[in-house]
């Protein structure tokens, strides 16, 4: 039975300051269909996470219609009030546009949690001047999250030009010795510029979650009141 496979998290927020999110990729449309009639139920939003387009569009109308799906980033908010934020507190930065699909499950992420984020993309360190005419703005957020494959170069070079934190995501992009990421995501750990997080391979959704832990931390206005209202529900 699907109620003996799906028990949601609906605490998490409570808890830990975000909700729980539902990867989409390896369930089952039907598993997916019955998590959505739960948060229905339980009056609740989701983020989904993974979600391809076939999954959406086998899904029961009366679900789909309250999905906004975003194709590039494979997400979607369900039954969530969508958030225009009215500044940035987060850089997204992708080296090339291949790592936009990667960049942009970060960037819903934040902004289904109310954070809002700036988007520069295409910076890759084999044309270092596209990054150096950005760095002034990139520098202006407190947080930077960095998405990079091939050689995963981007994340150091960052880390070693703006004060905020920095977190890289290592992406799958690339061929031959990039290996699927792994030579990136090992680039990325073994960088040489101090305090640099490393998320896993294409885990945009996972850098997303440091930022608002940071954020949290540090007592962001606009995201303690978020934290507020989930406690007084």
């Amino acid at each position: 039975m699907l109620s003996d496979q799906v028990k949601l998290d609906f605490q998490r927020r409570e808890r830990i300051g975000f909700d729980e999110a539902v990867l989409c990729e390896w369930k089952s449309v039907e598993q997916i269909g019955y998590i959505l009639q739960t948060a229905v139920e339980a009056e609740r939003p989701l983020l989904l996470t993974r979600l391809t387009d076939v999954k959406l569009a086998a899904l029961p109308e009366k679900l789909r219609k309250n999905i906004d799906y975003d194709p590039v980033s494979r997400t979607g908010f369900f039954a969530a009030e969508l958030f225009v934020p009215s500044h940035a507190e987060v850089s997204v930065v992708s080296a090339g546009s291949s790592d936009i699909p990667v960049a942009h499950e970060a960037i819903r992420t934040l902004q289904y949690f109310g954070i809002g984020a700036s988007e520069i993309s295409d910076v890759g360190v084999a044309g270092l001047w596209r990054l150096m005419e950005r760095i002034d703005a990139i520098r202006a957020s407190r947080i930077v999250i960095v998405a990079a494959g091939m050689d995963g170069a981007l994340p150091s070079v960052v880390g070693g030009l703006v004060p905020g934190a920095v977190i890289a995501v290592p992406t799958s992009v690339g061929y031959g010795a990039s290996d699927n990421g792994r030579t990136a995501m090992n680039a990325c750990l073994a960088s040489c510029a101090a305090g640099l997080a490393v998320v896993n391979i294409d885990n945009g959704f996972g850098a997303a979650c440091i930022a608002l832990r940071v954020l949290r931390d540090t007592k962001a206005p606009q995201y303690r009141m978020l934290l507020e209202a989930a406690v007084r529900e």
